[in-house]
Formats: C-alpha cells, sequence, structure tokens
C-alpha cells in the first residue's frame, strides 16, 4: 500500500467535520424532520414488538407439554419405606428394578404454559406438545384433574392386586365403595371415597348397578340414605337428591360406585403424589414378585408402563415415547409396554432398550422370564 503523505511532507490541514444539529444555509430542513421521523417510527415499532413478547411469554397458550418424568422402582423403596408392602403371608426376597414410568405435564388446567415453552417443547425430540382440548373438558379446573388422577390411581393399585392374586391362583375379595364423589353434588362432603357401601334406603346392596337402581328408586327432591361403612361402623347418611346434569329428569346424589379389590392379606402401596391409571401393570409384577420364590427380574433392571384390569388384561397410557426416555434414562434395559403402542413407539425406542409388547400381565410375566433367560422376546406386530 502507498502512502499518500511520504515522509517529511507535511499532511494538509483538515478541519473536523462541522456538527449543526439545526439547519445551516443552503440546507433542506425537511430532510432533518424525515430523519427524525423514521427515528421515532423505528423506536415506536421497537417498543410495540418488546410489548408484544413480553405478553407472548407471560400469556398462557392452550396446550400441553409432555416430557419424561420419575422413574420408581415397585419392589423397591422410597424414602427408606418398601413402595409395595405384603403383610401376614409368606413373602420372598427380591432383586434388581420394576420401573413404574411417569411423565410430567405442563399446561392448564394445573400451570400455565407460554408460547416460548410451547415452542422450546416443540423442537425436543423427549417432549409432546398436545392441545389441551384432547386431554381436558374446557371447564375442568386443577383441582378436578388432581382428584380424578388420584381415584384412578387408587383403582390402579386395587385393580393390581385383583390381577396378581387371580395370576397366582389366590382368593380375590371385592367390596362395593364409593369410588369418587362430584363436587357441588348432594353427596359432596357427606360421603367419602374409599367408603364401603352397604345399604341403599335400608336394602342390602353389592353391586354398583343396584345402587343406581336405588338412588333413581325416587323422584328428585326425595331422600336417600345410604350407609356406609366409616371407620369400621356402619354410618346412615341422608341425602337429597338433585337432578342429573346429564339428564335432568333422572335423580343424582354425585357419587360414583365401583369396587375395591383386596388379598385375604394385607397389600399397601406407599407412593404419594403420583396420579393416573398407568401404573397398575408394574404394581402387579411387584406383587406377584414378592409372592413367588423365584426372582423375577434375576437382578435386572426392567421397567414398564400399562394399565391392568382386575382379570390381567393390560390397556394403552399415554406418553408412551416419553416413558421409553424416561426408563432408557433410569439405566432400564427391558421395557414392557402395552402391545396398543406398538405403531406409535416405532422409531422412539432409545438404544441399548429392548422393548416387549404385551396384552396380558401373564404375557408380561413370561416377556420377563424369556429376557432374564437370553431367549426372544416378543415383537410388535407386523404392520
Amino acid at each position: 500500500m502507498t502512502d499518500p503523505h511520504p515522509e517529511g511532507a507535511a499532511a494538509p490541514d483538515v478541519d473536523p467535520p462541522h456538527v449543526d444539529s439545526g439547519s445551516s444555509p443552503g440546507s433542506d430542513p425537511s430532510s432533518g424532520n424525515a430523519s427524525r421521523s423514521r427515528l421515532w417510527a423505528a423506536a415506536v415499532s421497537f417498543l410495540v414488538l418488546a410489548l408484544l413478547v413480553a405478553i407472548a411469554a407471560v400469556l398462557p397458550v392452550p396446550y400441553i407439554v409432555l416430557s419424561p418424568g420419575p422413574t420408581f422402582n415397585t419392589i423397591g423403596e422410597v424414602d427408606g419405606v418398601p413402595l409395595v408392602e405384603i403383610e401376614d403371608t409368606q413373602t420372598y426376597p427380591v432383586t434388581g428394578n420394576l420401573d413404574m414410568t411417569t411423565i410430567r405435564e405442563f399446561g392448564e388446567p394445573r400451570s400455565t404454559l407460554s408460547v416460548f415453552q410451547a415452542l422450546a417443547a416443540w423442537v425436543d425430540p423427549a417432549q409432546a406438545v398436545l392441545p389441551r382440548e384432547l386431554l381436558y373438558g374446557d371447564d375442568e379446573s386443577g383441582e378436578e384433574v388432581e382428584r380424578r388422577n388420584a381415584a384412578l390411581f387408587s383403582t390402579s393399585q386395587s385393580n393390581a392386586v385383583a390381577a396378581a392374586m387371580t395370576a397366582l391362583g389366590k382368593p380375590v375379595i371385592a367390596d362395593l365403595v364409593v369410588v369418587a364423589v362430584y363436587e357441588d353434588a348432594p353427596a359432596y362432603g357427606k360421603v367419602n371415597p374409599g367408603e364401603r357401601i352397604l345399604e341403599v334406603n335400608g336394602v342390602p346392596v353389592t353391586t354398583p348397578e343396584e345402587v343406581v337402581n336405588g338412588v333413581r328408586s325416587g323422584e328428585i327432591g326425595s331422600t336417600v340414605t345410604l350407609t356406609v361403612e366409616r371407620e369400621g361402623t356402619p354410618v346412615d347418611v341422608d341425602l337429597v337428591t338433585a337432578a342429573n346434569p346429564d339428564d335432568p329428569s333422572v335423580p343424582y346424589i354425585g357419587i360414583n360406585a365401583g369396587y375395591n379389590f383386596r388379598a385375604e392379606f394385607p397389600i399397601f402401596f406407599t407412593l404419594e403424589d403420583v396420579g393416573g391409571p398407568s401404573a397398575g401393570m408394574m404394581f402387579a409384577l411387584a406383587i406377584v414378585d414378592k409372592l413367588t420364590p423365584e426372582d423375577l427380574t434375576g437382578g435386572g433392571h426392567v421397567a414398564g408402563t400399562g394399565t391392568v384390569d382386575p382379570s390381567g388384561q393390560v390397556g394403552p397410557i399415554g406418553g408412551i415415547r416419553q416413558k421409553l426416555a424416561a426408563a432408557a434414562g433410569a439405566g432400564a434395559t427391558l421395557f414392557l409396554m402395552p402391545v396398543a403402542h406398538c405403531e406409535e413407539a416405532q422409531g422412539h425406542i432409545p438404544d441399548g432398550l429392548a422393548v416387549a409388547p404385551v396384552a396380558t400381565l401373564q404375557e408380561a410375566i413370561a416377556a420377563i422370564d424369556a429376557w432374564r433367560e437370553g431367549r426372544s422376546l416378543p415383537t410388535c406386530p407386523s404392520a
């Protein structure tokens, strides 16, 4: 590069540029006004954009984010307490893991979800973003969701006991109980979930249908006397029927009656703050493992999910991809899932995780036996 000022030559004097906030002779005043207008418009646009971004950050969007949740070893302990406790009968040592998997749920009705949180979850393959209406009703509150999930969790435990006893060839005792009480219904605050139902209007009942028929035997506004077992003592509860919200011509007290299944010996489930029905199969496997001499997992790490009914049929659940990720993250090497999820799970099975689709509790036990012994596992049906 050539120096424009050779050594020894004086550089020409150059006045610094003149800056004047006003107009100078011969300048166009409108050009300054135009510049200020553009600057003002840009500033206003920026402020509006910032305001819109701030609003978007706090306004909830009608979506639910599902992500992998914690796992719990159903044959292990939580805070030093066995997750499944069995008393007054012969039990056997167990090793390894039979993990129930969970999902975390973020979004209304239990929490708020912003558009940025939804977008971040959308690009994360371990998470799912679903429209709220796929999971919840428009007017369903967070408290109602919690109560419903708690009831489903309790039912899953009851069904697990029945399924396990059936698989082991042991007796199953079915008690007619209050499964749920609806808010603002005549029974709300007067009858409690879990209480045994003994009589309706003085007539002994043994099935949910008999409870329904007893309630509907009178007119709307008549009194129904429900006899329940409360802390071991029969208690008569008088309830004035109302019109059923789904059919105003039908008397209604606002309870669901169903069965609570139990064994001839006590079985307790100690896990808290978890809801929903999807742990049923893993609870049943834990009971079977503790009541049989053979160590089911052989010390291995098994995880799974699936509802179970009293006969041992395994049913579908939600969030299968998130539960696969949760199982792999916890170190499981075998995952049991309902056969109904074969298509949904395809392409989302983590490396190192063997997956066995099952339709019954007996199939789940057989799959663990095959895996422990190094034999072939069941596979998904061909498309």
